[in-house]
């Protein structure tokens, strides 16, 4: 290999480890990394696949460059049998246990493969029918264990993948493994910091976000957004009588009937707030059917072993509330909402908007922030 060539692929590992390292997420990490594999390669085509090993699936996550028919570029749903392509299973693995690394390896679509891999009749027959006449499958590993595979492919009468070329995919796809190692790590960072760790919703900081991309959904198009909070009765009875663990089973088990209706409003949030307090966030759902799921919930709350319900209000844009432009706003109101069941220990929900002409709830909502202690503080991060 001359120093042009040599200089040229490094230049291109570099490339291709800044460009996953400036991915803002997986989706966008593995389409740089498709791109810039098939410009290193001097490719026609890439694709980069992960091995489902609870389905036996090869799942095609991104195609680039000239697509076959049926071929697109964030493909849903590609997938093929894993017993479709044995050296995924067998080389593989069989090759690492005695100590050995992954290899790329070539396959042409005329003589088959062209290095250590074995013999993939499926790959050739799917070469010949989409007008290509090589390709190059690097094994990429992650954490030591088989994770998919990078393959690149070159047109029919186009120069022919050497060994070489497989050498350096497979210098190509360590680098993309560490690439998707690191937006792993980031994503897992990312989820960490909106999910709440003792039940698994999502956390405040969660639907602070939510809320303010629903609202100004709202602002846009007029978007129903609603917000159901509640408030878990009882909780330090069972603390101070049944101690913290049984306290934290009671808040996870609410957590799953929050989230089992939220389940109700599809695309909504559950989240849990902080102490005992929970919320669900939901978009473009009717009020009726937003406050629907908040009485299954305050049933099912209900029914569980520990505690005594749930204090449940609801603030909905689709009501008569008034006006909604921040989500301090909503929240003051399906506070207030919240504040006023528990004060009536009632055993649904009270909606904001629904009390008549003077509705109780709103005008709650409007009042000042009454001195600490001497009620409930309603709370509220964004300006009024």
């Amino acid at each position: 290999m001359g120093d042009g060539t040599a200089d040229r692929r490094l230049r291109a590992v570099v490339e291709l480890a800044q460009a996953m390292a400036a991915a803002q997420d997986p989706r966008e990490a593995v389409r740089a990394a498709a791109t810039r594999a098939r410009l290193a390669m001097g490719g026609s085509f890439a694709a980069l696949s992960s091995w489902e090993r609870g389905s036996g699936q090869l799942r095609v996550l991104v195609n680039d460059g000239d697509l076959a028919p049926g071929e697109d570029p964030e493909p849903r749903d590609e997938t093929y049998p894993v017993n479709d392509f044995p050296e995924i299973v067998e080389f593989l693995h069989g090759k690492w246990a005695g100590g050995g690394e992954p290899h790329a390896w070539v396959e042409t679509a005329e003589d088959g493969p062209q290095g250590p891999g074995a013999y993939c009749h499926q790959r050739v027959a799917a070469l010949r029918r989409r007008g290509r006449g090589c390709c190059v499958v690097a094994p990429i590993v992650l954490h030591g264990r088989a994770w998919g595979e990078l393959y690149v492919a070159r047109g029919a009468g186009e120069p022919v993948f050497d060994r070489a070329d497989a050498d350096f995919a497979t210098v190509l796809a360590a680098v993309i493994a560490a690439g998707i190692s690191q937006t792993e790590r980031l994503a897992e960072v990312q989820r960490l910091a909106f999910t709440d760790p003792l039940t698994g919703l999502g956390n405040r900081r969660a639907v602070d976000v939510r809320l303010d991309e629903a609202l100004e959904l709202h602002r846009v198009s007029e978007a129903v957004v609603s917000l159901v909070v509640c408030d878990l009765n009882g909780l330090k009875k069972v603390n101070d009588r049944l101690g913290h663990a049984v306290g934290d089973q009671l808040l996870e088990r609410f957590g799953s009937v929050l989230s089992l209706c939220g389940a109700l409003l599809p695309g909504s949030l559950a989240a849990r707030l902080g102490g005992d307090e929970f919320c669900l966030v939901a978009v473009g759902q009717s009020p009726d059917e937003v406050v629907g799921a908040a009485d299954e919930l305050c049933r099912r709350a209900t029914e569980l072993e520990v505690g005594e319900g749930v204090a449940c209000g609801v603030a909905s844009t689709g009501d008569p509330i008034g006006p909604v432009r921040t989500a301090r706003r909503l929240f003051r109101l399906a506070d207030a909402a919240q504040y006023r069941a528990k004060a009536l220990r009632s055993t649904t929900p009270v909606v904001a908007g629904r009390g008549g002409p003077d509705d109780p709830v709103v005008r709650l909502a409007d009042q000042p922030p009454a001195p600490e202690g001497e009620r409930r503080r309603i709370r509220g991060r964004h300006g009024s």
